[in-house]
C-alpha cells in the first residue's frame, strides 16, 4: 500500500516534458495515434511527412489536446531522400532535447511474386525498409549527443508471418525488424535503444480496402485470439511505453499488438487476388495440389 501511494504521489504529470519526438508519417493514422499519446504526456513532437497540408490539419488537432508544455512542429519529409530526412532530423533536434524517434511512414500493396514491378518492389522496400535506415541513420547522432534515447520502428504482423500475394511488404518488415536489432546491439553503448511494435489490422487509411471486404475482414478477424481490430490508441500506447523511461531496460524486441494474431496465420487475401486476376494469379503450371 505504502509503495502505490508514494508511486502515485511522486510520477510526474507530465514524463516526456521537456523531450523531442520526431515521428515520420505523422500526419494520419498510427503515425497520428503515437503523437496524440506522446503531448499529453509533454513530449513536443515533430510530425514528418510529404503531404503538409494534412500535416497543419493533423497538428491543429494536437494543439487542441497537448500539455506540460509539449509544441507540435511540423516538416515536410519524404524519407526515401537522404537529404528529406537529413534536414528533419536537424528540425527536430533545432526543437530542444531530441531524444525520441517513430520510424513509422510505409505503406504496403498485394499481388502475385511473378506479376510484381519492379518499380512497385523498390517503392515499397525504399520506403518501408531504406526510409526508416535513413531516418535513423541521421538521427542517432543527435540521441547520442543529448545522453541517448529511443527508436520506435512499426512494423507489422508481417514482419514474422507470412501472407501471400504481399511479398514486397512482408520482406520490408522483415529487414525493417533486423535494422532494429542491429541499431539496438551496436548503439547500445551509447544508451540509444531500439524497438519495433508490430501491428495488427489497425482501421486506416492505408486498410481501407482490407475493410470494406468482408470475406477477408472476416479471415483477419478469425486469426485473432481477441476478436476484434485495433485502434491507433492500442498501438500509440505501446509506442508511448516503448520511448519513455518505463522501458529503460528494453532493446532490441519486437513486440507483437495484433489481438493475437501472430499466435495463428496470415490472412488469406487469395478471394480479392482471385478476383482481380483470376487463375493469372499463380503461374501457369500444374498444381501440386491436384
Amino acid at each position: 500500500m505504502w509503495h502505490d501511494l508514494f508511486m502515485s504521489s511522486t510520477r510526474h504529470p507530465h514524463p516526456l516534458s521537456g523531450q523531442v519526438a520526431l515521428i515520420t508519417g505523422g500526419g494520419s493514422g498510427i503515425g497520428l495515434g503515437c503523437a496524440r499519446e506522446l503531448v499529453q504526456d509533454g513530449a513536443t513532437v515533430m510530425l514528418a511527412a510529404r503531404n503538409v497540408e494534412r500535416l497543419e490539419a493533423s497538428a491543429t488537432e494536437l494543439r487542441s489536446i497537448a500539455e506540460g508544455g509539449a509544441q507540435v512542429l511540423t516538416v515536410a519529409c519524404d524519407v526515401t531522400s537522404e537529404q528529406s530526412v537529413t534536414e528533419a532530423c536537424a528540425a527536430a533536434n533545432n526543437a530542444g532535447k531530441f531524444t525520441m524517434v517513430v520510424a513509422n511512414a510505409g505503406y504496403g500493396g498485394g499481388g502475385p511474386i511473378h506479376l510484381t514491378s519492379l518499380d512497385d518492389w523498390n517503392g515499397i522496400l525504399g520506403t518501408n525498409l531504406t526510409g526508416a535506415f535513413l531516418t535513423i541513420k541521421h538521427s542517432v547522432s543527435h540521441l547520442a549527443a543529448h545522453g541517448g534515447g529511443s527508436i520506435v520502428a512499426i512494423s507489422s504482423i508481417a514482419g514474422p508471418v507470412t501472407h501471400r500475394f504481399m511479398t514486397p511488404y512482408d520482406v520490408s518488415k522483415a529487414g525493417l525488424e533486423m535494422l532494429i536489432r542491429q541499431t539496438a546491439d551496436e548503439l547500445g553503448c551509447r544508451n540509444i535503444r531500439a524497438n519495433a511494435v508490430r501491428p495488427g489490422l489497425v482501421p486506416t487509411d492505408a486498410t481501407e480496402g482490407i475493410m470494406t471486404l468482408d470475406v477477408i475482414l472476416n479471415d483477419y478477424l478469425e486469426q485473432m485470439p481477441l476478436g476484434r481490430v485495433g485502434s491507433t490508441e492500442d498501438i500509440g500506447k505501446l509506442v508511448r511505453f516503448l520511448l519513455g523511461d518505463e522501458s529503460s531496460w528494453i532493446t532490441g524486441t519486437c513486440i507483437s499488438a495484433d489481438g493475437g494474431h501472430h499466435l495463428r496465420r496470415g490472412p488469406n487475401i487469395e478471394p480479392a487476388m482471385e478476383m482481380v486476376l483470376g487463375d493469372a494469379r499463380y503461374p501457369a503450371g500444374p498444381s501440386s495440389n491436384s
